[in-house]
C-alpha cells in the first residue's frame, strides 16, 4: 500500500474512533462521576500508551525527556489530562451530547486567537471572521435557537463546555515549546497528571465501581478519545504527502459523531445543533480557506 493510502486509512481510522467516544462519554457517565471517569480513563490511556512504547522500544525516553524538563511536564499534566477532562467530562454530564460536542469543539477556532497574545503572532481577519462565524454558532446552540428570548439549558454545562476549549487550546499553546517525541510527551503528562487526579478523587469522592458496562465504558474512553486514535493520527500526520490534505477529515468528526450521538443515545438532534454546528463548520472552512484566497489575490497582484 502506497505511503498516502496508509495515510488516509490511518487517518479514516482515528476519525472514525474520535467520532464515537462523545456518546461514549455519556454511556460512561451514566455510572460514573466526570472525575471518576477521568481516573479511570486516564489510567487506561497510561497503560495503552507504554505497550506501544515497548513496541516501539522507547521507553528509555521516558525517564529522559522528563528529567530534562519536568517543570514543562508538570503544566502539561495539569492541563491535560486533570483540568481538561475533569471540566470536559462535567459539561457532558450537564449537557446533552449533541450540544456539548459542538460547543467543545469550538476549541479550533480559539487556538489562533490565544496564539496572538501567547505566541507573539499575528491575528490575521480570517481569524476574526471564523471567531465571529463560530460563535454565532455556540450562541444559536447553546440557547437552542431562542435567540430572541435567551435562555439557556444549563449556563453552567455551556461555560464549562467553553472552558475545556480555553484549556485544550492553553495546552496546545504550551505544546508547542516541546521538542520531544509526541507518545512519550503524551505519556508523561498523563502521569505526571495522575496524581492529582488521584488526590482529588480519594479526597472527594469513593473509586470507581467495577462494574464491567461501567469499567467497559470507561476503558474505552481511554483508549479511543486519549490514547490508541492520537497515536493513529500521528502516523497519518507522518504518512501523508501533505498534511493539509489529512487535517481536512476532522471535518468529519463532528458530524459522524452527531450520527452516533442520534443513533446509539437515541437523542433527538435539535434543528438548532444542525444549524449551530454548520456554522461552527463553516467558521473552521473559512479559517483555512480564507487566507489562501489572500495569498493568491497578494500573488495576482504582484504578477501584474
Amino acid at each position: 500500500m502506497k505511503s498516502s493510502h496508509q495515510a488516509y486509512a490511518f487517518g479514516i481510522g482515528a476519525i472514525f474512533l474520535w467520532s464515537t467516544v462523545a456518546t461514549a462519554f455519556k454511556l460512561a457517565l451514566a455510572h460514573y462521576t466526570p472525575l471518576q471517569l477521568v481516573f479511570v480513563a486516564v489510567t487506561t490511556s497510561i497503560v495503552a500508551l507504554g505497550a506501544i512504547l515497548v513496541a516501539q522500544k522507547k521507553l528509555p525516553l521516558i525517564k529522559q525527556q522528563f528529567t530534562d524538563r519536568p517543570w514543562f511536564y508538570l503544566q502539561t499534566g495539569l492541563l491535560n489530562p486533570f483540568l481538561y477532562y475533569l471540566v470536559l467530562f462535567k459539561a457532558y454530564d450537564l449537557l446533552p451530547a449533541q450540544q456539548a460536542l459542538s460547543l467543545n469543539y469550538t476549541w479550533a477556532i480559539l487556538l489562533p486567537l490565544l496564539s496572538v497574545p501567547l505566541l507573539g503572532q499575528k491575528l490575521r481577519k480570517s481569524d476574526i471572521t471564523a471567531a465571529l462565524v463560530a460563535y454565532c454558532g455556540v450562541f444559536f446552540i447553546a440557547t437552542k435557537g431562542n435567540i430572541t428570548g435567551v435562555q439557556f439549558e444549563s449556563m453552567t454545562g455551556v461555560a464549562l463546555a467553553l472552558t475545556s476549549t480555553l484549556l485544550w487550546s492553553l495546552y496546545w499553546i504550551v505544546n508547542t515549546k516541546d521538542k520531544g517525541d509526541p507518545v512519550v510527551s503524551l505519556l508523561l503528562s498523563f502521569l505526571v497528571g495522575l496524581p492529582f487526579i488521584i488526590v482529588a478523587l480519594l479526597m472527594t469522592q469513593s473509586l470507581p465501581s467495577l462494574d464491567f458496562k461501567a469499567l467497559a465504558a470507561g476503558v474505552y474512553v481511554g483508549l479511543f478519545e486519549m490514547g490508541v486514535t492520537f497515536v493513529l493520527w500521528l502516523i497519518a500526520l507522518k504518512k501523508a504527502e501533505r498534511t493539509a490534505s489529512i487535517s481536512t477529515l476532522v471535518f468529519i468528526t463532528p458530524v459522524m459523531s452527531i450520527g452516533f450521538i442520534a443513533w446509539v443515545l437515541q437523542e433527538s438532534i435539535e434543528k438548532s445543533t444542525y444549524v449551530g454546528l454548520g456554522l461552527i463548520i463553516l467558521a473552521l472552512a473559512l479559517q483555512q480557506v480564507l487566507p489562501k484566497v489572500g495569498q493568491w489575490r497578494t500573488k495576482k497582484r504582484i504578477a501584474h
